[in-house]
């Protein structure tokens, strides 16, 4: 006898139904908005035990099973899911987003259409200065008079070569080429589709204080503003165990066993066979794996024994 297929229903995230097509601001004039999802966190419980239909198990006992995929980076459950963003972002940060591979992407062509007339500007307290020791980064501000004196210029630069696109294209020239001299502070739209777990990566990423600062503000947006409504119990855990946990190396679990040994020689004897200090009479140079390492412990109120 023929058995018939179960109806399946598609999961509704109510909390995230009632933001669709909302458009949260992101900078001066970004934003970010949901235009379509797939799954929920059942539908993550639902493809890790491989059943179909509402799930019998309670929601602690989802829960619980949630955790412990992340927890032990079981990733392939979060796949099942998957969002569509239209997002307005400024060029520069754009191409930090596109770095990651892992999306479907449709990009406004400026080929076809004229370029977004609008562009990033900063305020004269937030121009930022060059970090002293990461060749990447940014530490502290400008001064205000300074700050004043440069978004002035930017205002003027800005105009500037709006204004000259725009005379290209009236004059005829192809919107390809009018376009070539626009600052990457224009902003550009575009719609992002990925799935839970390599978004989740993209936002331990660029939710990270060291991330730039534009890029981390729109994810910052995303991860608090949608993630947590879409899927809550993989939000928890995503903060739990990869926004806010830590991990340890073996030469980070030797380390702090030999701190905790009583030995007061043998930590630094240990940090000088592992490379993260010199050998006793010479300089003590930058080391980044010592510097981690001593993070994680400031973190767990360990004693830093070489200072």
């Amino acid at each position: 006898m023929e058995q018939k297929a179960e109806k399946l229903q598609r999961p509704v995230v109510a909390t995230l139904d009632e933001i669709l097509g909302v458009p949260f601001k992101v900078l001066d004039d970004g934003f970010v908005r949901v235009v379509d999802y797939m799954g929920s966190d059942e539908s993550i419980v639902q493809a890790a035990r491989v059943s179909y239909g509402k799930g019998t198990k309670k929601v602690n006992e989802d829960r619980g099973l949630i955790r412990y995929l992340l927890r032990h980076s079981h990733t392939t459950p979060f796949e099942m899911c998957e969002i569509k963003l239209h997002l307005r972002v400024p060029m520069d940060c754009w191409r930090q987003w596109i770095r990651h591979r892992t999306a479907n992407i449709n990009e406004y062509s400026t080929r076809y259409s004229i370029a977004v007339d609008a562009t990033q500007k900063t305020p004269p307290g937030e121009w930022r200065q060059q970090s002293s020791d990461n060749k990447q980064g940014s530490e502290g501000f400008m001064d205000l008079p300074l700050g004043m004196q440069l978004s002035q210029q930017e205002q003027e630069l800005q105009d500037h070569a709006r204004r000259v696109y725009n005379e290209r294209v009236e004059k005829g020239i192809a919107r390809e080429q009018a376009r070539k001299d626009l600052p990457l502070s224009t902003y550009t739209e575009a719609y992002w589709k990925i799935d839970l777990h390599n978004l989740l990566h993209f936002l331990v990423l660029r939710m990270d204080n060291h991330a730039q600062f534009e890029i981390r503000s729109y994810a910052n947006v995303i991860g608090h503003e949608i993630v947590r409504r879409w899927c809550p119990i993989v939000w928890e855990a995503f903060i739990d165990y990869r926004l806010r946990g830590s991990t340890l190396t073996r030469l980070e679990i030797d380390m702090i066993r030999a701190i905790q040994s009583g030995d007061a020689d043998q930590p630094r004897a240990l940090a000088v066979k592992f490379g993260l200090l010199p050998p006793p009479g010479q300089e003590v140079k930058r080391n980044r794996e010592r510097e981690d390492l001593e993070a994680k412990l400031t973190l767990l109120n360990i004693p830093i024994p070489w200072k």
